[in-house]
């Protein structure tokens, strides 16, 4: 029985071993063992809670619910500390009053960061970008994969990864191309040459955006006459599609095809024409050799 009393006092002894102590500030070893098994106890806590929310969501709503989870864990850390940290006796305002000035330097150089967290979880609550969308940002068009608590990665049309902050999309004009539904409106413009039959040229575009493979029959593809230029008439061949991100491609196949048809039908594609005038208040004087 002594010795266990004896074991007993040894281990508390050990527990209440001052680490750092000052007027304001006592942790001991026992304070630091908390620490340690409070952050276990939560980190398997939010883990269960974390499975059984999963569980439950879409899979399209997963995605943003680890996002948002991964910053609010350690949310949970830190409130953690501070809770054990009061409780054995620390005064919290003096620590950070004397961390002021490092808190100061942190936040300047962590602003960015700090600014792309809370971006996207704006972002997330927002519902203003899903996993799936076509954006195009800063001229470059990609099809978002993943969101997360600091950037959204999209995947451009040749397979290249683009990885944008998120506070870009809270800064600066984002087009989402499937933010309301899938269906988008593309176009195609053509030029030909003055006294081309416009009746034939509307109709071989309407002819080759209906057997072109990927354009929508309803709403129907449409020709819009829309200019006089200085070298063509300009037209212009609009057309519905579902997939966005085939869009360069499919021009390409309806150009190869236009210009086909525009061959066997006549029609021609003109060069860049310019009238030149000379103006002269006298005649030419010519040298004679």
């Amino acid at each position: 029985m002594e010795n266990l009393k004896s074991i007993f006092s040894s281990f508390k002894d050990f527990l209440s071993y001052q680490i750092i102590e000052s007027e304001n500030i006592h942790i001991t070893v026992g304070t630091l063992l908390t620490i340690v098994i409070a952050i276990i106890v939560v980190t398997y806590f939010l883990r269960i809670v974390h499975n059984l929310v999963v569980k439950k969501l879409p899979k399209s709503d997963q995605n943003k619910f680890v996002s948002i989870f991964s910053f609010l864990k350690y949310l949970f850390y830190v409130l953690v500390i501070i809770v054990i940290l009061h409780s054995s006796g620390v005064n919290l305002t003096v620590l950070l009053t004397a961390s002021a000035a490092l808190f100061v330097g942190l936040g300047f150089a962590l602003q960015t960061l700090f600014q792309d967290i809370i971006s996207g979880v704006l972002m997330i609550l927002d519902q203003s970008i899903h996993v799936g969308d076509i954006i195009e940002v800063e001229g470059k068009v990609g099809r978002v994969f993943e969101i997360r608590l600091r950037s959204t990665r999209a995947l451009t049309r040749d397979d290249k990864v683009l990885i944008i902050p998120n506070h870009i999309f809270l800064t600066n004009t984002i087009y989402n191309f499937t933010q309301n539904h899938n269906t988008t409106r593309e176009s195609l413009v053509v030029g030909v040459a003055y006294g081309s039959d416009v009746q034939l040229v509307t109709k071989i575009l309407e002819e080759t955006a209906m057997d072109q493979i990927g354009v929508l029959k309803d709403p129907p593809p449409f020709v819009q006459f829309d200019d006089f230029g200085d070298s063509a008439l300009v037209f212009s061949l609009n057309f519905f599609i579902e997939d966005g991100f085939r869009v360069p491609r499919m021009r390409s196949e309806m150009r190869y095809r236009i210009d086909d048809q525009f061959r066997k039908k006549g029609v021609t594609i003109p060069f860049p024409q310019r009238d030149v005038h000379f103006f002269q208040h006298g005649p030419i004087a010519l040298k004679n050799d």
